[in-house]
């Protein structure tokens, strides 16, 4: 059908044996440089069995070895294939396929005649509106009657973002399950400060007793701020340790706010021993005491 339909549009003498047919569709070509492989993405312009035409995002080398990646038809496997650079002028590529077996060639014979009319470069393949409505010549109606490929399925698009919203929400569940599960490990952590809190503070011990039981010291660090503003000082800092020996509250009593801080900073790391009340270990409340001098 398709050597009938290039004489009939051309009289002259073609200059190809295998007419060729206007694809358009996605393809990838590979080229190894350097050892890399690179992938250019580009779009066919037309097909045949012998090679094919295309529009690269990046300029080819004549004579390169490539590999060719095309999706002739959404039923069947993408067509691979190796190819040589023929002609290159700019972005357009000519490619000549390599060892292409023959059901391969098959292949793109039988889906683009299904899809195209054949074109030759310097003539054009013209059908008459008669001829393609069925005129007098039975003949004629069959060489260039051809057979509509379908439309599209209207679906796709439906599914698209059916497939989108599902994935909107399957994100959104995952975010809620996190935020869900910070939240209430903060709420089990300001239970656990409560549960330390003054307001279960036991015994008020003396300043001196505690540093008896000091097993462990941090000293502060004094800030780069207080010493170029040249603040000196003692700050007072009311601490609750609990039964483990461990501070778990501070409240500075006095001094500036950036030797406060560094003296709360050294302290919430300090170890007592426990303090025992009748043989058991009781929360505590004491006061310390932090100096700051140069």
């Amino acid at each position: 059908m398709a050597a009938e339909a290039q004489a009939h549009g051309w009289s002259g003498v073609s200059r190809r044996g295998v007419p060729r047919f206007p694809v358009q569709a996605a393809l990838d070509v590979t080229v190894l440089r350097s050892g890399i492989p690179d992938t250019v993405p580009g779009r066919s312009v037309n097909v045949c069995e012998r090679g094919i035409a295309a529009i690269l995002a990046q300029e080819l080398v004549p004579g390169e070895a490539v590999a060719v990646e095309i999706q002739l038809s959404h039923v069947t496997a993408p067509l691979r294939a190796r190819a040589i650079v023929r002609h290159q002028d700019k972005l357009c590529s000519g490619l000549e396929f390599v060892g292409l077996p023959a059901e391969q060639r098959d292949a793109i014979r039988n889906w683009t005649r299904e899809a195209n009319d054949p074109v030759e470069a310097g003539a054009s393949a013209t059908v008459s509106k008669a001829e393609r409505i069925g005129g007098a010549n039975e003949g004629a109606r069959k060489t260039w009657g051809r057979r509509v490929p379908p439309p599209p399925p209207k679906k796709n698009s439906a599914t698209a973002w059916i497939i989108f919203l599902l994935l909107v929400g399957v994100a959104s569940a995952i975010y809620w399950l996190h935020w869900n599960r910070g939240w209430e490990e903060l709420e089990s952590g300001i239970k656990t400060q409560e549960s330390a809190s003054p307001a279960k503070v036991h015994v008020q011990v003396p300043a001196e007793v505690m540093e008896r039981l000091l097993v462990h010291r941090v000293a502060p660090t004094y800030p780069a701020a207080a010493r170029k503003e040249n603040l000196q000082g003692i700050i007072a800092v009311d601490i609750v340790v609990d039964r483990e020996g461990s501070v778990v509250s501070m409240h500075p009593l006095n001094g500036p706010d950036v030797l406060a801080r560094a003296a709360t900073d050294a302290l919430r790391w300090w170890k007592f021993e426990p303090y025992r009340v009748n043989g058991e270990p009781a929360v505590v409340e004491t006061t310390m005491a932090v100096e700051f001098k140069r």
